[in-house]
């Protein structure tokens, strides 16, 4: 397992929000499987147990302006994204973090209106190395774009980085097994939710 360390390490949830895991949220296969697999409760429980083990909580947020302005149009995906009745509008509880997860006023929340990984083109890095991060506990969704993303971002940049393999999810269940097996776990930590609590609480 690498370094634990709660003055080191930063517990990430991406995309964790209304618009995309939420009982309306804008993909519906992705936010069933997010929250029947217990996903998005195994993400509250660690969330939960983190504050009080001393490590550092970070909500990254995908929004869009409602004008569109600055956000990305160079792929398939951002454009299907603009046509969704469900949009990740600025300001709407679309971009608010989903129930069960909560947000505590020590908790940062950082918000991209581009791109498709919070690490690429805003404050998370600064942030993290000012916290003096070293390990990154990465959850969330999806594990088929945002979630290996941000693994190779986080790599590339110099942090370790801890997957707990069933508090990330993607669609079909079968692709998030594949991406652990043959690319993830080549560049990540992988652990489980259960893991992860045990070594939180038994922190004195």
């Amino acid at each position: 397992m690498a370094e634990l360390d709660p003055a080191t390490t930063v517990l990430l949830t991406v995309e964790c929000q209304n618009g995309v895991v939420g009982e309306h949220g804008a993909l519906p296969e992705l936010a069933a499987q997010a929250r029947d697999s217990g996903m998005l409760d195994r993400v509250a429980a660690l969330v939960a147990a983190a504050r009080p083990a001393g490590v550092q909580v970070v909500h990254a947020v995908a929004e869009r302006r409602p004008d569109g302005r600055g956000a990305s149009a160079n792929a398939r995906l951002f454009r299907a994204a603009a046509r969704l009745p469900v949009r990740q509008l600025t300001g709407s509880s679309a971009v608010q973090v989903a129930a069960p997860v909560e947000v505590a006023d020590e908790d940062l929340v950082v918000r991209r209106l581009h791109g498709l990984s919070p690490l690429a083109g805003t404050d998370l890095d600064a942030l993290l190395r000012n916290l003096g991060c070293r390990t990154l506990v990465v959850t969330g969704v999806s594990a088929n774009v945002a979630v290996p993303n941000t693994v190779f971002d986080a790599v590339n940049l110099g942090y370790q980085v801890v997957l707990p393999t069933d508090a990330i999810a993607g669609v079909p269940a079968a692709y998030t097994a594949e991406v652990l097996r043959h690319s993830l776990a080549l560049v990540a930590t992988l652990t489980t939710t259960d893991d992860l609590l045990a070594r939180w609480s038994a922190r004195p």
